[in-house]
């Protein structure tokens, strides 16, 4: 949406994620056989992104709610052409990384944050925890999206 009308857009948010180069594909080697990928078993899980936070009882609840990812979201490849959407003031909450962390790969090039140098406005801010802050500080976390959400430019 911020690439298509970043004019309708007053602030993005990104939770412990960011904005991806285009080109960007998640799976690219995901057999074409597979039509969805369900939510992999917790340990597989950790592996790529931190569970920090989360319980016994957050991971039940969590693997209950869960839906498969569509194969064909996984295989495609981000397209993105509106150079305006690093003109959109940003709030990034940085979860399983730190705010300084996020700024210093960025500043490198590091491909999972180069477009987060590219930001004209962007505003981090730290939430120390797992990838998943809705599960391991949620009230937190929608004070955060709600006072983003409420900033102006």
């Amino acid at each position: 949406m911020i690439d298509r009308h970043p004019e309708l857009i007053r602030r993005g948010v990104w939770v412990d994620s960011g904005p991806v180069m285009p080109g960007s594909v998640y799976a690219p080697d995901l057999p074409g056989s597979v039509t969805e990928v369900p939510l992999p078993a917790f340990d597989v899980l950790g592996a790529q992104a931190s569970l920090e936070g989360l319980s016994a009882a957050h991971l039940d609840r969590f693997r209950e709610r869960a839906v498969p990812e569509p194969a064909g979201v996984m295989r495609a490849a981000v397209e993105l052409g509106n150079e305006a959407r690093a003109h959109v003031p940003t709030t990034m909450v940085c979860c399983s990384m730190s705010a300084r962390q996020v700024r210093e790969m960025a500043q490198a090039g590091h491909p999972m944050f180069a477009e987060v140098a590219k930001l004209g406005d962007v505003e981090f801010i730290d939430l120390p925890t797992g990838h998943w802050p809705m599960w391991s500080r949620p009230g937190e976390l929608a004070g955060l999206i709600a006072r983003a959400a409420l900033r102006r430019a």
